[in-house]
């Protein structure tokens, strides 16, 4: 046995190196975060359509596979629930609606495909806002998800199940998605690592529509090493997958710190004013700035010009919610939380001269970031504008006193990366004065997922509260 008994809040790769070295069972690994997820479950409601029979024949498998001497994967006998969002064939999937409450999938999705390959062990999913439409994790079926760290405050979303889960030990890695910030977001306020990766990076499939791009799918880890064993897996090229990046997955297993000596960072708290920050999140972001200069990095108060972002994802986003859901909103009027509704029918109204304005705005903002990087090697900003709020809320009503009008208006410091294409990492860098995680963001330019993930190893040992 290893003289470091596995626990919970081990690292997914030591659990994963002591199955593989049959130093513990799959079996053993799967009871330990049963028991987790029985103690903290029924407060935190992070993990749904938990099955303990299919997840104990999933673990038993596992095991079986290791005694016949099989080739195993990287992921081989790690516990995992997938988000509520992502089809798993077999498993009741909600999308956290009433109107899917009993939907049971045929088959995977890419992501869940590649994830079971690499040799997880399904155990169950996790909670998601209505259509994942949100960063605050609440729906009808399955109730509210409340963060680990403090429960009467939001875990975020819409993966907010996963990054509560995970900060838990309920689970040792996680999937999400990212709209406008539903990897991100949930990770700064549970105080764990989400990535949301190049365009491309992470192939999603099936789809209505393989050209929308403003959602990708991506990991969640405790640490950033954690993320990228998780992003080896679900990264690479696939057929049914029209715009995926050829860089293969295994390219981003193991990212080596990078040096923060003489890196070219670009920090700005709100982006020239562009949207409103809580006092305590900003100070997380200077400070961190502060740590990297101290660190021999060269720290400029400098930041893209991302004007034309408001607009630009406000109109992608009605109009993929409108053909996405309208048909269903119009026969289900009353099933869809009023400011999904609302979005949805947002898109009703829009011409094709919006969305050509919109794709024509996106287009100069991929390229204003494509000059911007030339002169940095990294952008660092907040990931929320607000630490977690109360539970109670569906979003927050004001930001230092400013009035918020709607649910997407705390959220533009991650959609405005999103509208950019560019890979975006939250890791957490500190606290408010209540004990309350706060991440920072960082940004690359689009297609530089392992030199993001090498830099965040580095900014994570240098200012996240879990390092080490």
């Amino acid at each position: 046995m290893s003289s470091t008994p596995v626990s919970v809040d081990s690292s997914a790769r030591s659990m994963a190196a002591a199955v593989r070295e049959r130093e513990i069972s799959a079996r053993e690994l799967l009871d330990l975060h049963l028991e987790r997820i029985a103690e903290r479950n029924p407060q935190l409601n992070a993990v749904v359509s938990l099955d303990e029979e299919r997840a104990r024949a999933g673990a038993e498998a596992a095991d079986e596979a290791l005694a016949r001497g099989e080739r195993v994967g990287p992921l081989h006998g790690l516990p995992f629930a997938f988000k509520d969002t992502h089809a798993v064939g077999g498993w009741r999937t909600t999308y956290g609606s009433t109107l899917r409450a009993d939907h049971v999938p045929d088959a995977d999705e890419l992501i869940v495909e590649r994830v079971r390959r690499a040799g997880a062990v399904t155990i169950g999913k996790t909670n998601v806002p209505e259509f994942a439409a949100g960063s605050h994790t609440f729906n009808k079926v399955f109730g509210t998800t409340l963060n680990p760290i403090d429960p009467s405050r939001s875990a975020g979303g819409s993966s907010g199940g996963a990054a509560c889960a995970l900060a838990a030990g309920m689970v040792p890695l996680a999937d999400g998605s990212d709209m406008g910030g539903s990897l991100r977001n949930p990770a700064s306020f549970c105080g764990v690592v989400g990535m949301r990766p190049s365009l491309g990076r992470v192939p999603e499939w099936p789809l209505y529509n393989q050209w929308e791009t403003t959602s990708v799918g991506g990991p969640m880890a405790r640490n950033v090493a954690d993320l990228a064993l998780l992003l080896s897996v679900m990264a690479g090229p696939d057929a049914r997958a029209p715009h995926a990046l050829g860089d293969a997955g295994t390219s981003f297993a193991d990212p080596q710190p990078a040096t923060l000596g003489g890196l070219r960072v670009a920090l700005s708290t709100d982006l020239g004013g562009a949207f409103e920050v809580d006092h305590e999140v900003a100070g997380v972001v200077e400070a961190t700035g502060r740590a990297l200069a101290g660190a021999g990095a060269s720290v400029s108060g400098e930041h893209p010009d991302l004007g034309l972002a408001e607009d630009t994802f406000r109109t992608l986003r009605a109009w993929h919610f409108q053909a996405k859901f309208g048909a269903l909103l119009a026969e289900h009027p009353d099933a869809f939380k009023a400011s999904l509704a609302d979005n949805i029918r947002a898109g009703e109204s829009l011409t094709g001269a919006d969305v050509a304005r919109a794709y024509g705005q996106r287009t100069a903002l991929s390229e204003t970031m494509r000059e911007f990087f030339t002169a940095y090697d990294v952008l660092v900003l907040p990931v929320s504008q607000v630490p977690p709020f109360p539970a109670d809320q569906e979003f927050p009503s004001a930001i230092n006193g400013k009035p918020m009008e709607t649910y997407l208006d705390w959220m533009r410091s991650a959609y405005f990366i999103t509208v950019t294409g560019c890979p975006a990492i939250s890791i957490p860098a500190g606290h408010t004065r209540d004990g309350l995680p706060v991440g920072v963001q960082l940004v690359a330019p689009h297609g530089a997922d392992l030199r993001l993930l090498e830099v965040a190893r580095a900014v994570e040992a240098l200012v996240s509260p879990t390092a080490g």
